[in-house]
């Protein structure tokens, strides 16, 4: 991670890591174990509220642990009775994206307020990503686009 880190630095890149259900970095000590063998100044995080949620992780935690290693954010909540229902089945992480157990803001069981407060209290200036993660023929993109950018703006206080 660091050879690539250093490859991207000389291209004036940033090289982020995605935790993501289902990898090898999915869970808080697996995230903690790679934030402590790489080197902040070459390897950043990607911040993914859904992927965290759904690991049972206290995702309000980490986004404080790593704020400053994190630099892209996905805004992503999750229905958890579905995702109680892919444990409880235990169906795969695909059927579980094809059931919905991912959605946009506003529209599963994730308050987004505190992720938002965290961000606007250290001055967060990357990227930030609303993601669903749904079958398009069931939630239509533009509609639940919407619905995330006017939740988004319920969350979001401006100093």
């Amino acid at each position: 991670m660091n050879k690539l880190g250093k490859l991207a630095q000389e291209k004036n890149m940033t090289l982020v890591y995605h935790h993501h259900m289902g990898t090898g970095v999915q869970t808080e000590e697996e995230i903690d174990k790679l934030m402590e063998l790489t080197d902040p100044n070459l390897v950043s995080l990607l911040y993914d509220s859904g992927h965290l949620v759904c690991s049972g992780e206290n995702h309000l935690r980490i986004l404080e642990k790593y704020i400053n290693r994190i630099k892209h954010v996905h805004l992503k909540d999750v229905r958890k009775d579905i995702v109680q229902k892919v444990k409880n089945e235990n169906l795969s992480f695909l059927k579980g994206i094809r059931l919905g157990m991912f959605t946009v803001p506003g529209d599963g069981n994730i308050d987004f307020e505190p992720i938002f407060e965290v961000l606007r209290k250290h001055n967060y200036e990357g990227w930030a990503l609303v993601e669903a993660e749904q079958d398009p023929a069931i939630a239509n993109p533009f509609e639940y686009a919407q619905k995330a950018n006017n939740y988004i703006k319920t969350c979001v206080k401006f100093a």
